[in-house]
């Protein structure tokens, strides 16, 4: 019995770990996702998942935060499609000048951050 409960404790762990650990680089994964085109949030959320093997499964609660602040920081912006036919209108959202300098300074930084990781947790 008590082998469960640690077995448990371990996975409720590990995964309260990954959620820490997911929110410090979403926005870094979202800005570079739009360096190539514009995408409305449905994308973004199945390219994260399809691009990450399906570690990182958001959900719209968590995407459009992210993306309402990374507008406010003018790091993106947004604009409305026009509906043709049947489908309707779409927010799409596109990477300005400033979130491209942004997400090379955040990636930058990341960089640092898994080398020094990675040497301490190599250390003996």
């Amino acid at each position: 019995m008590r082998q469960n409960s640690e077995q448990k404790t371990g996975h409720e762990n590990q995964s309260r770990f990954a959620q820490q650990m997911k929110k410090g680089i979403l926005d870094m994964l979202v800005l570079k996702l739009l360096m190539r085109e514009e995408k409305y949030g449905y994308q973004l959320i199945s390219e994260l998942k399809e691009k990450s093997g399906g570690m990182i499964v958001l959900k719209e609660g968590t995407l459009y935060p992210i993306l309402y602040r990374l507008e406010d920081d003018r790091l993106i912006c947004s604009r409305w499609s026009e509906p043709r036919g049947r489908e309707v209108s779409r927010k799409y959202y596109g990477i300005t000048e400033k979130g491209e300098r942004a997400v090379r300074e955040m990636y930058e930084l990341w960089s640092g951050f898994c080398d020094i990781i990675g040497r301490m947790m190599s250390e003996k």
